[in-house]
């Protein structure tokens, strides 16, 4: 796990600033014009930093979008990761590898899109509760009697804006042409789609479905390149194939089992939330931890070695 002291302790060297935090992940501006992206432990719920982190899921959420970006996605779109490994970062990011060993990625810096590009293959969460109301999916309207889990043929592309705070909300395509020109927009379509078949054809072959995921893109060097976390349980919503039936509601790897507790524990939503039981906890890590090990067709390594 990482120490928060130690991340204090880098932001104060030269040459180094630190950037605004994320709920889960902390941002400094490096020697050389690059990004380090440090992921930490922490776990949000409803808006909210819980107070329990999950043990190693900063290092599970690095080491699947490397996956991703060294992987099945190399050769299908540019992308801002330049490593994954400290000891090889601008000085004085070596000084501290020991402690930010598989949570780190340096990363070319980008002019973010105000987009969330979303694709969905299967109807679940607020496409499934949109659906329900309106028999639309991001606005596309559907045929009648889908059920929830179901496959969506073809699936859709569903982008939505990028909230600085509180949630994201859909936006339509005729919208996201108005945010960043029409052949932009065609072209986050198409890219989206395209990545989300080649993820979840993988994923399919590991014993997953991919029902959703979320990719963000910026420009670098002119370049329309791919950001932030890719393919990760944060997100992305997989599902087990086995055994799975449009109409029942579909097991996630993911932190719906934290949800799933604090709806129960009786806790307003509002902070501070309280504290998650160790079973909690472990059950999980140990889902993050499915999901790497299914995807990668290797065992995870705590602390980074892969």
């Amino acid at each position: 796990m990482e120490r928060p002291e130690r991340l204090d302790e880098l932001a104060q060297r030269a040459g180094v600033a630190r950037l605004p935090s994320g709920k889960v992940r902390e941002r400094f501006a490096v020697p050389g014009g690059k990004l380090l992206l440090v992921t930490t432990d922490r776990i949000s719920a409803f808006d909210v930093v819980l107070p329990t982190p999950i043990p190693d899921r900063g290092t599970v959420l690095t080491a699947l979008t490397e996956l991703w970006l060294r992987g099945p996605l190399a050769d299908e779109t540019p992308h801002h990761l330049v490593t994954t490994d400290p000891a090889s970062c601008p000085q004085p990011v070596p000084a501290f590898a020991e402690d930010l060993a598989g949570r780190t990625m340096l990363c070319r810096v980008a002019d973010m899109l105000p987009v969330e590009c979303i694709a969905r293959g299967f109807l679940a969460g607020s496409a499934w509760r949109e659906y329900q109301v309106q028999g639309t999916v991001g606005g596309q309207r559907l045929r009648d009697g889908l059920a929830l889990g179901e496959a969506l043929d073809p699936p859709l592309f569903t982008p939505t804006t990028k909230a600085q705070s509180g949630h994201d909300e859909p936006v339509t395509f005729d919208e996201v042409v108005a945010m960043v020109g029409g052949a932009v927009a065609e072209e986050l379509r198409a890219r989206t789609l395209r990545l989300y078949a080649v993820a979840a054809a993988h994923a399919a072959e590991r014993g997953l479905l991919l029902a959703d995921t979320k990719f963000e893109f910026g420009w670098i060097d002119g370049e329309l390149a791919l950001c932030d976390e890719v393919g990760t349980c944060d997100s992305s919503r997989y599902w087990p194939a086995e055994g799975h039936t449009p109409g029942a509601a579909p097991d996630s790897y993911d932190k719906q089992i934290v949800r799933d507790w604090l709806e129960s524990s009786g806790w307003d939503k509002a902070p501070p939330a309280p504290e998650l039981p160790d079973e909690v906890v472990q059950r999980t890590r140990e889902r993050y931890i499915e999901v790497y090990e299914r995807l990668a067709d290797r065992a995870f390594l705590p602390g980074g070695d892969r």
